[in-house]
Formats: C-alpha cells, structure tokens, sequence
C-alpha cells in the first residue's frame, strides 16, 4: 500500500516529530543541541515558518510550527535533516543514516489543540524523566513562556496573546497551565495523529480542510463497507 503524503496548509499549526534510528540518541552534547537550536532557527526565517514551541530531546524533538507556504514544512525539515546529519556525523566520526525515516506530523486546529500541544511538547521531558518540571530542562520553549529567557527561535501564536493583557499574566496563565498538565485523551490524541499523519480537529474543521486537498484526512473505519439495507 503506498504510504500517505504528509499533510502541509499554508497558515495552519503543525505538531512535528522526527526520531532516531532505531532510538539512538541524535544529541550527544550540548554543541549539538545548540546546533540543531541554530539551524531550525535559520531555515525556519528563509522558509517562512513561525516556531510556536520546541522540545529538543536526546533521541528525537518535538516541532509546533506554522507555515505560511505549503511546501515551506517540508523544505525547513529537509534542508535542516540533511546539515545536521552533516554535523552529526563528522562529530561522532560515523556514516550513514541518523533519522528513523521521514519525521512524522499532523495539522492542528489551533482553537481547539494549540495550547494543549505546547504543554505537551513543553512535558516531554517530564515524562522521560529527565526534569521533575518542565522550567527544569534546558532544551524546550517552556522558558521562553514563563519569561526566563528570551528565545529568538521562538514566535508565540496569537492565542498565546490572549492568555492575558500583560507579559506576567500570559506567563503565569501558561506556567499554571503546563504545571496543570494535558488529560491523556489530549495526550493521546495528539500522539496518534502525528506519528500516523492524520488532521485533528473537530468535524466542521476537517471538513473544511477536506475541501482543499484530495488526500484522507482521517483514518477510515475497517473492513468492508456496510451494504445497504433491503427496501
């Protein structure tokens, strides 16, 4: 069966994951964090993509993007695949392949799924156990949000804005929000549809985009269609 074409809408948020091989790790040191920090940071301004959060993890990361072309997800992902396999590979002193295939991603509607999936990405860590909270780890937007640091990768969607009137209300409303977690049926559903390509949205925003693309957008039911009953 031929494998889906990736989903890609010009002003639309994408949650993105690309893995390992085989799990391996692809970050074995800080430089290499930074780099690949670096690198999304340039291709995301020649590709036109706002960076909404981030989640740099040792054997994969986590992207919450927004296009504003439709082939300028996949251009982003591609030229900064190939440089840093580059750099990878010259630093380790290795050849061949470091990604598990192509990354994997999924189109969100923002009202309903925005916010859920940047503390999502931002309790990545948390949930792999390599920080108690997400202010704890170095590698994600989370400190961008609750004002540590400023983060140029970064660009906040606009219903980050209107978490609050003032930088410390948006920031302690998204701290209090991350500190409250996701559900798992949230947490689930956003797992589901981007490691197997499918749009999440309620039925009038999957309609919608149904319009502007023949491909599936959902997964359809099994077996065989029901037959029609006898008149």
């Amino acid at each position: 069966m031929a494998r889906l074409s990736r989903l890609s809408f010009a002003g639309l948020p994408h949650h993105v994951i690309q893995r390992g091989h085989n799990g391996q790790p692809i970050f074995q040191q800080a430089s290499d964090y930074q780099f690949m920090h670096d690198l999304l940071r340039e291709y995301a301004r020649s590709c036109a993509i706002e960076v909404h959060a981030y989640a740099l993890m040792p054997n994969h990361f986590h992207l919450l993007l927004t296009p504003q072309t439709g082939a300028g997800l996949s251009q982003m992902l591609q030229a900064v695949g190939r440089r840093y396999v580059r750099h990878f590979n010259d630093a380790q002193g290795r050849t061949g392949t470091l990604w598990d295939g192509r990354y994997r991603s999924t189109v969100l509607q923002p009202e309903r799924f925005l916010l859920a999936c940047m503390a999502y990405i931002d309790l990545n860590p948390v949930r792999a156990g390599l920080c108690q909270e997400a202010s704890g780890y170095a590698w994600s937007s989370h400190a961008h949000y609750i004002g540590r640091q400023i983060d140029k990768l970064v660009t906040p969607h606009a219903l980050f804005w209107g978490l609050g009137n003032t930088p410390f209300a948006r920031e302690a409303a998204y701290s209090g929000m991350v500190d409250a977690g996701i559900s798992g049926t949230q947490q689930q559903s956003l797992t589901d549809a981007t490691l197997k390509g499918w749009a999440l949205g309620d039925a009038n925003f999957l309609e919608g985009l149904q319009t502007e693309t023949p491909r599936r957008l959902t997964k359809g039911r099994a077996g065989r269609p029901a037959r029609a009953a006898a008149t």
